[in-house]
């Protein structure tokens, strides 16, 4: 199975490449730049240098979320372009599933969480599985402190992952002390190797024109148009 691999839900941006379950490519940039403007050129260079044509390719994967709201509909856009117009199946890969491998050695709770403003987060929790990854519980949106105080008795050690950390670390500290560790600054953003590599063994959408990203939270706009319809 050849497998091309998409993810421009945050702030980084990557694309890989699978051939029979070998990593054969992968670019990733965390880089202040618009992804409608690099996305595409960055699979088309990734295909070439791999030696492929989009029409070798058997399945398109994609990180459907959380995140950005612009980035994900621009690489939930391009997958499903990608999908149709090659009649190849689509997977999508939750965001939080893809960065939470990131921990995969580590023994306490894996929490890959991305910031979501307003001093929330968007977080999931994992465990270690020999060399895998099981999640416990639904990717979710929370006031980061109250779920660090909620959370704080609940587990022995913690791992978070993020590339948002900084904006977190000092509040995580201050609550958790000892308990908190933090992934390097290697291990901070999610691999698109590992959205190829789960994406593959997951079932794809059944209606490639229907699928949606994954948001996990209404867009502001809708959210105060409901609520103005309870007065």
């Amino acid at each position: 199975m050849r497998v091309l691999a998409i993810d421009s839900s945050n702030y980084c941006m990557g694309v890989s490449v699978m051939v029979e379950g070998t990593i054969v490519g992968e670019i990733i940039t965390n880089i202040k730049k618009n992804h409608s403007v690099r996305l595409m050129p960055a699979i088309e260079q990734l295909l070439e240098e791999v030696q492929l044509k989009p029409t070798d390719l058997d399945r398109i994967v994609v990180a459907e979320g959380p995140g950005s709201y612009t980035g994900l509909r621009i690489g939930i856009s391009i997958a499903k372009t990608l999908a149709w117009t090659l009649n190849i199946p689509l997977v999508g890969v939750s965001s939080l599933e893809v960065l939470g491998q990131n921990g995969r050695y580590f023994s306490g709770a894996i929490i890959p969480f991305f910031d979501a403003r307003r001093g929330q987060v968007y977080l999931s929790v994992y465990r270690a599985n020999g060399t895998d990854v099981e999640r416990e519980t639904d990717d979710h949106i929370v006031l980061f402190e109250d779920w660090l105080k909620e959370n704080k008795d609940r587990y022995e050690r913690f791992l978070f992952i993020s590339g948002d950390l900084n904006l977190h670390k000092e509040q995580i500290e201050a609550i958790l002390g000892e308990k908190a560790t933090f992934a390097p600054s290697s291990s901070l953003n999610a691999r698109p190797s590992d959205l190829a590599r789960l994406g593959s063994c997951k079932e794809p959408v059944e209606d490639v024109h229907q699928f949606t990203p994954n948001y996990v939270r209404m867009a502001e706009a809708e959210a105060k148009w409901l609520a103005s319809q309870k007065k």
